[in-house]
């Protein structure tokens, strides 16, 4: 299905309500393919957004689901103080408690099967052997996000048929399956292009691009260097069917702001617009989703104060050339750019007339 798109771009799992059934649909009719992000949202709130996107579209979408991270054995305390004082002080905000937990792994891997979604993603680590059978059974394509070789021979042998490929410039959370702190990203950064070749040296199987691309001539490139399909996210995030919080729409059309990777907000590598918390805690411990848990009623009081600055603001290293247009519109601007950028290249090598 992927593999063999009219379109060959996909729209990204974005969690946090970014990804709303009307993004997907819009995407999906526009000759696209598209994920719904389960991630932080309990099982029956996905089986509800499933079936919001079947009325607004006959056309398959896949779903996103976070596989349970390693839980964090670090010391928390300090960080848990700042956060608690951070959030009375500034929004009278009391912050979460810092806790482990599977985001309701199991319930959703359920909903999925029982939804027969024609493809399944997993970020973050690898889905069990158990539920790769019977996602298969059901004729779903299952999907795995990796960023380096050993991720990608990891999962091929956990039997994913197809590979999504995350480079560094990737806005969002580092898709590592360890988060190793000795490393700001949680592992090595690999640029898409070197990631692309080297995972394809290492496992035949069909890969999915993504990470830093903004435009068609991107999803040329990709194409070239021999993806099946591009992953776009950052891109739509100014799309009127995104569900991007008001704050993080003006940070990104203002577009002064540097990027960044950090752990401040969830204690996962992430990739997001450099504001106030992210320069306050440089030095955030490598625990997800305890961090998460900690920080999300004050980014959320945050976000209700139209505080941009206490906020996650995800977002990828291309972040200015997000577009304010409608998702089909942008779509099909994006597929008419590469075909021109593919034109120009043939022409360049000489292959055309």
């Amino acid at each position: 299905m992927i593999t063999e798109l009219a379109v060959p771009i996909v729209v990204a799992p974005m969690a946090g309500g970014v990804s709303s059934p009307a993004l997907v649909a819009g995407a999906v009719e526009a000759g696209a393919f598209a994920f719904l992000a389960s991630g932080y949202v309990t099982a029956d709130v996905v089986r509800e957004q499933i079936a919001r996107t079947r009325d607004l579209t006959g056309k398959p979408f896949g779903v996103n689901i976070f596989a349970p991270s390693v839980e964090s054995t670090e010391d928390l305390s300090g960080y848990v103080d700042s956060v608690r004082a951070e959030g009375l002080a500034r929004y009278g905000a009391e912050a979460g408690a810092a806790k482990w937990d599977d985001d309701h792994y199991a319930a959703k891997v359920d909903a999925v099967v029982e939804a027969r979604i024609p493809v399944v993603s997993f970020t973050f680590n690898l889905p069990s052997a158990e539920d790769v059978a019977r996602l298969k059974e059901v004729g779903s394509v299952v999907v795995v996000t990796v960023t380096t070789p050993e991720e990608a021979v990891a999962a091929a042998e956990r039997g994913a048929e197809v590979l999504c490929v995350q480079g560094a410039a990737a806005g969002g959370h580092r898709g590592v399956f360890v988060d190793d702190p000795a490393y700001p990203g949680g592992g090595p950064l690999y640029d898409l292009l070197p990631a692309l070749r080297l995972i394809s040296a290492e496992v035949d199987l069909p890969l999915i691009a993504a990470g830093g691309l903004t435009h068609g001539a991107d999803v040329a490139a990709v194409l070239a260097a021999g993806a099946v399909a591009a992953q776009l996210g950052t891109v739509f995030l100014r799309c009127p069917e995104a569900g991007t919080a008001a704050p993080q729409r003006a940070a990104l059309a203002e577009g002064g702001r540097e990027t960044t990777v950090t752990r401040a907000f969830t204690g996962r590598p992430a990739r997001g617009l450099v504001n106030r918390f992210i320069s306050e805690h440089p030095d955030a411990p490598s625990a997800y989703p305890d961090l998460h848990n900690l920080t999300r009623p004050v980014r959320a009081a945050a976000g209700k104060a139209g505080d941009a600055e206490g906020m996650s603001l995800w977002a990828g290293q291309g972040y200015r050339f997000a577009r304010e247009v409608p998702v089909g519109e942008l779509v099909r601007d994006l597929a008419d750019e590469a075909r021109a950028a593919a034109g120009v290249l043939a022409r360049r090598l000489g292959v055309a007339d």
